[in-house]
């Protein structure tokens, strides 16, 4: 029998070990269910945000006096967002506010301003063994959400025998033969759902993915047939099946029973009643964002959007639909707010959201057919944030340049996601200024003449689209005006319309397409440890690696642009009258001062990398067209002329390869004569070094 005082040594032992940290899943979970960024929680360990990620994927561990501080931050959490399933710590205070805005700052001769509900129950489904698919499964496939309300994951792809082939090889067996069927038998058998990306956000509607077989079978036609675009094509109101809908006190959005239907009930309590449906044959899976996919056979159907749901969004119409709702979900509109008056809990502001209510732009930031310009007879110019679309004059090659082999592409790792990281952008309503004095640190749009501007010719200028040097005063957003300054020139704006509110709205976004892309990658075989070479050769094989996945990564890189894109969606349809509100004008994210933000970031940030690398190696582009830029070069490969220190490693500060957002990889090789024979006929070669051939009708 032990001693007192050998129990008391053992007791001693356990009190002096270190404190055990949940696994790194759990440390993230943790951290997201709190709305808490990485960036935020390293400033508050005083750290860096790289190791916070290192200790959220395992690949390292704090050390004290961090490690107690994480441990007693962590048990906070756990207490207050207890793991699904767990029994939850009684509370009577709302939870802590995600990450708040940051505090605007305003030039000196600026006047200061005044200060989800749990799913249905649902009954156990049948399973029986997934068809064979015609790819093995990944290393690493994706599985279904921890989450017991969704035991069945995020999705289901529906065939025409009565199989929902979900994630992770799950087959249910669907019995509904009609539409008002299939939402029932969703929303109350299947177990089909995902959990809310934000605390303060909505769990995602389960998705029912439609093949022609399945359509047909519950009484759609297998195509949709019309003389408008495709994704503008619906059911007519009279069509059986949408009067079947509405007879059983179902609701359509007004985007009709198209491609993306969505079918509801108004939410009964805290009970959501939402069905989203994908139909394939009806084009729901554009071929330039999911390459491949709708060809594919219903279970690798379910797991090419089965990852993209897990990783990024259960899809909800495009991938620019997608990428907007992104943002939205990563920064609902609203927290639960205590009233003052009748302490009752009432939806309040979210800080570093863009609100429920939509916002009119400043003129400069609006399109033509706006009713803000429109009405107010705006005639003083717009801004012309867009992405690089330049050619260097032929006349400026050298003979240097000219007897080089090759023109080489370089292109940008989803160049816009990477300009989104850390951008503060406006979060309140544009006030109108006179001469004020320019601040780099306030987001908005400034008018001001940079054509004195005397730059290298064999560069573009870093002041317009098309690289030619400003005429006089024009409309720019902040980073170009600042990186004007940054240049060494002096700045004196006519006037600005600028946003007292501030903060880094995408940043959670950002964060999340970041991982999705790069996780992606490195399941293709392109990881991070690889060295340019090794890069270079896992770029070469990669899309052949997994066609699945491949699609994957295309589908996350569309999320991007075409997020971006939304936040500026011009009115559509011949019936449009200029001056008329638009549909997209009614969302808080049409914001296009939000995507001049990016887009100018990113154009600056391409600049600055071309001006680097003419600094370092006395090389200038042939052409850039967005994140696109070719060089002329002694070789076939990137390496043959981008900077590399005396130790081998990448010069900083220049183009460098690597499989992150705006590191660079190979996009296509041609001989130097066809890049100048482009060039002679006025085309871009950037724009066709990647297929090699070019035609003269394509409207360059």
């Amino acid at each position: 029998m032990a001693s007192e005082e050998e129990l008391f040594a053992s007791v001693d032992a356990l009190l002096n070990e270190e404190p055990h940290l949940p696994p790194p899943a759990e440390r993230a979970r943790l951290r997201e269910a709190a709305g808490i960024t990485q960036a935020r929680l390293a400033t508050a360990l005083k750290t860096t945000t790289q190791s916070v990620k290192n200790w959220e994927n395992g690949r390292s561990e704090p050390k004290s006096p961090r490690l107690d501080a994480y441990q007693r931050l962590l048990n906070g959490w756990a207490a207050k967002y207890p793991a699904p399933g767990a029994a939850p710590v009684a509370s009577t205070a709302p939870a802590a506010s995600a990450e708040p805005a940051a505090a605007g700052v305003v030039p000196a001769n600026i006047p200061q301003a005044p200060a989800v509900p749990a799913a249905a129950p649902t009954r156990p489904a049948t399973h029986r063994p997934a068809a064979a698919s015609r790819r093995p499964a990944p290393k690493k496939a994706a599985q279904p959400a921890a989450d017991p309300r969704f035991p069945h994951g995020p999705l289901v792809v529906l065939d025409g025998d009565g199989r929902a082939y979900g994630i992770g090889g799950i087959v249910l067996d669907c019995p509904a033969t009609t539409v008002v069927e299939l939402v029932e038998w969703t929303l109350r058998e299947s177990g089909l759902g995902a959990p809310k990306l934000n605390r303060y956000g909505k769990d995602s509607d389960p998705l029912i993915v439609l093949t022609a077989a399945a359509a047909v079978q519950l009484g759609l036609p297998e195509r949709l047939e019309g003389h408008e675009q495709r994704r503008s094509l619906r059911l007519p109101e009279d069509h059986p099946v949408v009067k079947q809908v509405v007879k059983a006190k179902w609701r359509l959005t007004q985007r009709g029973f198209g491609p993306w239907a969505r079918i509801y009930r108004k939410a009964q309590g805290a009970q959501r009643q939402c069905v989203q449906l994908a139909i394939l044959s009806w084009d729901a899976l554009d071929e330039r964002s999911w390459p491949g996919v709708s060809k594919m056979e219903p279970a690798d159907i379910a797991r090419v959007l089965g990852i993209y749901a897990t990783r990024v969004i259960t899809p909800r119409g495009s991938t620019a639909v997608s990428g907007l709702e992104l943002m939205t979900a990563l920064r609902p509109p609203t927290r639960p707010t205590q009233d003052p008056t009748t302490g009752n809990w009432v939806p309040g502001h979210n800080p570093g959201s863009l609100g429920t209510e939509p916002m009119d732009p400043a003129p400069p930031e609006a399109t033509p057919e706006h009713p803000v310009v429109v009405d107010s007879g705006w005639s003083g110019g717009f801004l012309n944030e867009e992405a690089y679309q330049w050619v260097r004059n032929v006349d400026l090659l050298t003979d240097e340049e000219c007897t080089l082999p090759y023109a080489v592409g370089l292109d940008l790792n989803t160049a816009f996601l990477a300009a989104a990281a850390r951008l503060v952008v406006g979060l309140s309503t544009p006030d109108h200024f006179q001469a004020p004095t320019f601040n780099p640190k306030i987001p908005g749009s400034w008018l001001v003449d940079l054509s004195h501007i005397e730059l290298d010719p064999r560069l573009p200028s870093p002041f317009t689209p098309d690289g030619t040097r400003p005429t006089g005063p024009a409309w720019y957003q902040t980073h170009t005006v600042a990186y004007a300054q940054e240049l060494g020139h002096n700045v004196a704006p006519i006037e600005a319309y600028l946003r007292r509110e501030t903060g880094a709205y995408l940043d959670p976004w950002h964060d999340r397409l970041k991982a999705a892309y790069v996780g992606t990658l490195a399941d293709l075989g392109v990881t991070k440890d690889l060295d340019d070479s090794e890069f270079l050769a896992a770029m070469e094989r990669h899309k052949d690696a997994d066609p699945a996945l491949a699609a994957v990564l295309a589908a996350v890189k569309a999320t991007v642009k075409g997020g971006i894109g939304k936040l500026r969606e011009r009115p559509q349809g011949k019936k449009y009258k200029e001056g008329e509100r638009w549909p997209a004008l009614q969302r808080p994210t049409w914001r296009p001062d939000i995507r001049a933000a990016v887009i100018a970031k990113a154009r600056v940030n391409m600049h600055r990398k071309m001006r680097n690398m003419a600094t370092m190696t006395g090389l200038y582009p042939l052409a850039v067209l967005s994140d696109c830029v070719v060089y002329p070069s002694p070789g076939e490969s990137p390496l043959d002329f981008l900077p590399y220190a005396a130790s081998g490693k990448p010069q900083p500060g220049a183009f460098r390869l690597g499989p992150t957002p705006g590191l660079a990889k190979l996009e296509g090789v041609q001989s130097m004569l066809w890049a100048v024979d482009l060039m002679e006929k006025g085309l871009n070669p950037a724009r066709h070094i990647k297929g090699g051939d070019a035609v003269l009708d394509e409207g360059e």
